[in-house]
C-alpha cells in the first residue's frame, strides 16, 4: 500500500509541476497587463510594483486605438455563425451517410476523413484566391469556408454517436408518420445532445481562436478579427506596443477560459459517447 501511495503521490507532484508550467504564460500575460511596456521589455516575468504599475491604462489603449471593440464583435458574429452552421449541417449529412447503406455514403464519409489529415497550407493560396473570387472576403462569406474545414471533426464524431442510436427509435417515428426532417428534429437530435456539445466546444475555441485562415480570406480594411488586431498592434520599424498587446490577449483569453470552464465536462462524455461504435 505503500509503495501505491508513493507512487500516486510522486505522480500527482509532477502533474501539479507539469499544470503550473502549462498555465504560467496566462499568469505571466495578466500582470505584465498592468505593467507599462517600457518595463514589459525590462522585466517581462516580474510582478507589477507601485513605479511599474500602468493601472488600466493599456486596456483602455486596446480599446480605443486600436479597435479591439470592433474586433470583438465581428469575431463573435464569425464565431456564432460557423459553430451554428457546423453543428447543424454536418450533423445532418453525418445522420444521412449513416443511415443510408450506399456506396457513395461511405465516400463521403472517407473525404470527410481525408479532409482532417490534409495540411492546411497545401490549400491555403487556392483558398485565398477562391475566396476573392467568390466574394467570401466577409464575415459572412468566411462562415461557410469555416464549415468547409470544420466538417471533417464533426462528420466523424457525429456519425460515431448515430451508430449507436438503435435504428428502431427512428423506424417507430416513422411509424408514428414522422418524415425524414421531422425524425432528425424530434427524435435524432435531442439525443445527440452530448456529441453537440463536445463538437461546439471544440469548433468555437479552434474559430475564436484562429489567426491564419481569417488573415488570408477577409478583406482586412473592413474586418479584423481578434488574432488580427493583436498581430497588427506591431508598429513600422520593429515597434510593438507590448502593454495593449497583453492587454487585448487578455481581454480575448477571458470568455474562451470561462466558456471551457462551463462546459469541460461535457467534452469527455461527448465523445465517449461518439465512440462507442465505429
Amino acid at each position: 500500500m505503500s509503495a501505491k501511495r508513493t507512487k500516486r503521490g510522486v505522480a500527482s507532484l509532477l502533474l501539479a509541476v507539469a499544470s503550473i508550467v502549462y498555465v504560467s504564460p496566462l499568469f505571466i500575460i495578466l500582470f505584465n497587463s498592468f505593467k507599462s511596456k517600457t518595463y514589459i521589455n525590462l522585466s517581462p516575468f516580474s510582478l507589477p510594483t507601485k513605479e511599474t504599475f500602468a493601472g488600466w491604462e493599456n486596456y483602455l489603449v486596446g480599446i480605443n486605438n486600436y479597435g479591439f471593440l470592433q474586433s470583438v464583435g465581428w469575431t463573435l458574429i464569425i464565431t456564432v455563425g460557423s459553430v451554428f452552421a457546423i453543428l447543424l449541417f454536418c450533423s445532418m449529412f453525418a445522420w444521412f451517410i449513416t443511415r443510408t447503406k450506399a456506396w457513395y455514403s461511405r465516400v463521403l464519409y472517407l473525404l470527410c476523413i481525408f479532409s482532417m489529415v490534409v495540411p492546411f497550407q497545401m490549400v491555403m493560396f487556392t483558398l485565398s484566391k477562391t475566396a476573392d473570387t467568390l466574394n467570401l472576403n466577409t464575415p459572412w462569406g468566411i462562415i461557410i469556408v469555416y464549415l468547409g474545414f470544420g466538417a471533417g471533426l464533426a462528420v466523424f464524431l457525429f456519425s460515431g454517436f448515430v451508430k449507436s442510436i438503435p435504428l428502431e427509435v427512428e423506424e417507430a417515428a416513422t411509424i408514428d408518420g414522422c418524415g425524414p426532417l421531422s425524425t432528425f428534429f424530434r427524435v435524432v437530435l435531442p439525443i445527440m445532445q452530448p456529441t453537440y456539445i463536445t463538437v461546439g466546444i471544440l469548433q468555437t475555441m479552434w474559430i475564436w481562436n484562429d489567426f491564419l485562415l481569417p488573415y488570408l480570406v477577409l478583406d482586412q480594411k473592413h474586418y479584423k478579427t481578434i488574432s488580427m488586431t493583436v498581430q497588427m498592434m506591431r508598429g513600422s520599424f520593429g515597434r510593438v506596443d507590448m502593454g495593449a498587446i497583453m492587454a487585448c490577449l487578455v481581454m480575448a483569453v477571458i470568455p474562451m477560459i470561462i466558456f471551457y470552464l462551463a462546459a469541460q465536462k461535457h467534452i469527455i462524455e461527448g465523445v465517449a459517447a461518439g465512440a462507442v461504435k465505429g
